[in-house]
């Protein structure tokens, strides 16, 4: 694995509801306040929670019970309230953040609960390859819906500190661009240009003001031949026959 820190911290976070999927709102949960809105419309709710997700159980606990053997920390975690929940992985996300290298292996005792053993099992189970088919496979033999890994790696620093080093994140342009040195989406270069720019930019709407403008935008395209004034502008503006000057000269 290449960074099992990473990957304990992460599960500690999915443990106490604390990552971006737990937080994410529809359609994986209700969680107050998480939804983008464009003014008074809640359009990410529209749909409803559809695909519910709870992490605690369906990223850490779940895939746990379906080794042959266990561990005995679940059952001290599902006995436990939900405080004592937060209060568990708080406290081992504070120590794990202090620890040496974020190594689990050097943190110091405390009162974590069962959250060690919890995230120390879930750790053996994807070192040995049996995480991925679990979290994924829902009873079914065959899996196709890899929803539930690529939430999990999304929510930790690893993967995306890479995407970052690959200039692939919002703010890098990342839309419109590829890993390595290839071309990317260049028909793309509108839409990651608004993420670039106010009010875009600072918004926790951003991603519902982009796709109105971009509708906005694709109307007034659309629609050019027939808005007065602005169906003219090449006639008024003859950018083109500067362009296509050769052919225009023998006409």
């Amino acid at each position: 694995m290449a960074d099992p820190a990473d990957f304990v911290a992460t599960a500690t976070t999915e443990l106490g509801g604390t990552s971006g999927t737990a937080g994410y709102g529809p359609p994986y949960n209700s969680t107050p306040d998480a939804t983008q809105k464009l003014g008074p419309i809640d359009l990410q709710s529209l749909s409803g929670v559809r695909l519910p997700i709870d992490t605690a159980n369906d990223f850490i606990i779940g895939p746990l019970q379906t080794l042959p053997n266990p561990p005995a920390a679940i059952d001290e975690w599902t006995k436990a309230s939900d405080a004592q929940h937060a209060a568990w992985t708080t406290a081992y996300g504070d120590a794990l953040s202090k620890a040496p290298d974020n190594d689990p292996a050097k943190v110091p005792p405390g009162d974590y609960g069962p959250v060690p053993a919890l995230t120390g099992a879930l750790l053996a189970m994807a070192q040995q390859g049996t995480l991925d088919p679990v979290l994924g496979a829902k009873g079914s033999f065959y899996n196709t819906d890899y929803k539930a890994s690529i939430l999990f790696l999304g929510d930790g620093s690893y993967f995306p500190g890479l995407a970052d080093a690959q200039h692939l994140t919002g703010d890098q342009w990342g839309m419109m661009n590829e890993t390595g040195n290839y071309p990317g989406q260049s028909w793309l270069w509108l839409f990651s240009a608004l993420y670039q720019v106010e009010p875009f930019k600072s918004s926790p709407n951003a991603d519902v003001l982009v796709v109105f403008s971009m509708v906005i935008l694709t109307l007034l395209l659309t629609l050019v031949p027939f808005i007065p004034g602005l169906r003219s502008l090449a006639r008024r503006i003859p950018v083109h026959r500067l362009i296509w000057r050769d052919y225009y000269k023998h006409r």
